[in-house]
């Protein structure tokens, strides 16, 4: 069935509750192993109902925010979904009780019964309500964004399609770019500020009812981190600090010296190159037509996967307004079918989006037969493992997209690569921060944010000059993960010091690391993140040796390259 095709129907709310809540009954009281899993897979099935009929409305809100059926519909789910997580805190509290857990276990793996404790920790019919208002200001917060209008160059774009002016060899089209985009968010910096306001507050106090010191280890428990805590992500920002901010300052002052600025601004930040950076070399149509070539080259399961998106229309990839910005990738379950949303603006982003994504997409193809709805895709930092390592495996056919300036483009992606993973500390560390200091004014918040962009970024006085919004450290606000999945982009870091290793495998052995590959995403989310990482032969990144290993042999590629493209 394509996406079109797919008929939504609002869920039985009241139904759904009872049946649930008859089958935790029936599998609390089962004496035999055979007869509680009877219960749970009836329940499962009710489950997958519910999230196709979310997932639906999701993206269908997304692809048009401005469509009053599906707004109506996100703000049900928005009110409903707590609902359904207090029934499902019920089930995960009988699944951790059960007389019959070892023999369940043995059939359905340790992850979820892992998954249920931390979940159920960081839940409560008390916090329903809370919930229901936090969803609301987050769904704010994206409409907010995805309402702004930018007068430029005698056009109106939305903040998607502005992207490709602030890569402009133009510098003045570039600085005006950046005006304009960060004019918008100025103009509505109240309206973030007090969403932003909102949302820790009410996070907070979340996490007081709960009996949690503050939101962070509520944090990490709603992101279901089952073998790592705060302590260990401290300490790999402190190796980032070490090894990769020097790298990302190396790799900014040869930015500098390649545009042939005196000192690199908030507007050159984005031109990797004084001629341009490396751009797809045709329209939408052609990107997925050369999209489909490379995954049918890169294997059997990768030409599967992207003819069956293909088949079912299960990939909206054009800005449009109304539309909200970025990307992402989904699963509608009873479908057994992901979709891909993203935005494509004329850079090589549109690429990137499409090896990204698909990453998630085919690591979701592989898992469409698991039978919990938890294991369709792995906790957040280890799905990234997938998403980003297929950006590398993919490296071979960049030449099909971007032609002469090939070596511009891998140049350009793996520099962004590593230098970004400074960002992501950044972002982790304010978050830390916000939520350990919940009283923090908005003025407090962006003096943080700007003493943490000197600190991992460089950006010292002067970076962002004549941008008053952003000197005073308002840049944070365009983060949509800050306010819509708080503790979330730590994630990314995680899994790109992974995927730079399969990146170094791959050069050496490539068929060994596309088999490691293909493993880890037919598990999906059936180990916990360092199972996996272990299961696919990595190394933890946690291990500060991981760094100190990779960094210098991805700084060796990146002269490499540099050699290549000045010659």
């Amino acid at each position: 069935m394509k996406f079109s095709e797919m008929k939504y129907q609002r869920p039985d709310l009241a139904g759904l509750k009872h049946d649930v809540q008859r089958l935790i009954d029936e599998f609390e009281a089962a004496t035999t192993p055979e007869a509680a899993l009877d219960a749970l897979q009836e329940v499962n099935r009710l489950r997958m109902d519910f999230q196709t009929m979310f997932e639906l409305a999701y993206i269908r809100n997304s692809i048009d925010t401005r469509d009053e059926f599906y707004k109506a519909e996100k703000a049900f789910f928005d009110e409903a979904s707590p609902e359904v997580e207090a029934l499902e805190t019920r089930l995960r509290q009988a699944l951790i009780a059960s007389p019959h857990r070892p023999a369940l276990e043995e059939r359905l793996g340790r992850q979820w019964f892992r998954l249920a404790e931390v979940q159920t920790r960081s839940f409560g019919d008390a916090i329903v309500e809370d919930l229901q208002q936090v969803n609301a200001r987050v769904t704010d917060y994206n409409q907010l964004v995805a309402s702004a209008r930018i007068p430029f160059a005698g056009e109106t774009y939305n903040l998607s399609q502005m992207v490709k002016f602030t890569q402009s060899t133009d510098r003045e089209t570039r600085e005006n770019a950046v005006r304009a985009m960060f004019g918008f968010f100025h103009e509505h910096s109240d309206a973030f500020d007090q969403i932003y306001d909102d949302l820790v507050r009410m996070r907070t106090a979340m996490a007081h009812k709960l009996g949690y010191a503050n939101f962070v280890q509520m944090g990490y428990d709603r992101m279901n981190r089952t073998d790592y805590g705060p302590a260990e992500t401290a300490a790999f920002r402190e190796a980032i600090r070490k090894h990769v901010v020097p790298l990302a300052a190396e790799i900014r002052e040869k930015q500098r010296e390649r545009l042939g600025v005196d000192a690199l601004r908030m507007h050159d930040i984005s031109l990797w190159f004084r001629d341009g950076n490396p751009q797809p070399k045709g329209d939408p149509a052609w990107i997925l037509e050369n999209g489909r070539r490379m995954y049918r080259e890169l294997s059997p399961e990768t030409d599967a996967f992207f003819q069956f998106m293909l088949d079912h229309e299960l990939m909206d990839l054009l800005s449009r307004d109304g539309k909200r910005v970025g990307g992402y990738c989904t699963f509608i379950p009873n479908a057994k079918a992901p979709f891909i949303f993203a935005n494509f603006n004329g850079t090589l982003g549109d690429v990137t989006v499409l090896t990204h994504e698909a990453g998630h997409a085919f690591q979701a193809y592989q898992s469409r037969d698991m039978k919990l709805p938890e294991y369709f895709f792995p906790t957040s930092e280890a799905a990234e493992i997938d998403s980003m390592s297929m950006e590398f495996f993919t490296w071979k056919w960049m030449p099909l997209f971007f032609q002469e300036d090939a070596d511009k483009f891998y140049y350009t992606h793996l520099a962004d690569s590593v230098a970004s993973i400074a960002y992501m500390a950044a972002v982790d560390e304010f978050q830390h921060a916000v939520y350990e200091q919940p009283n923090l004014s908005p003025a407090d918040r962006k003096t943080k944010w700007r003493e943490l962009e000197r600190t991992y970024l460089g950006r010292g006085d002067g970076f962002y000059e004549g941008i008053p919004y952003l000197e005073e450290g308002g840049f944070w606000q365009r983060q949509l993960h800050i306010y819509n999945y708080p503790f979330y982009y730590i994630d990314y870091a995680l899994a790109q010091v992974c995927a730079l290793q399969y990146f170094i495998w791959m050069q050496e052995q490539p068929a060994e690391a596309w088999n490691s590959y293909l493993r880890l995403c037919s598990l999906g989310g059936s180990r916990s993140f360092l199972e996996l990482v272990a299961e696919a032969g990595l190394r933890s990144p946690f291990d500060e040796s991981t760094l100190a290993d990779v960094v210098p042999r991805i700084r060796d590629t990146l002269n490499q390259l540099e050699r290549r493209l000045s010659s």
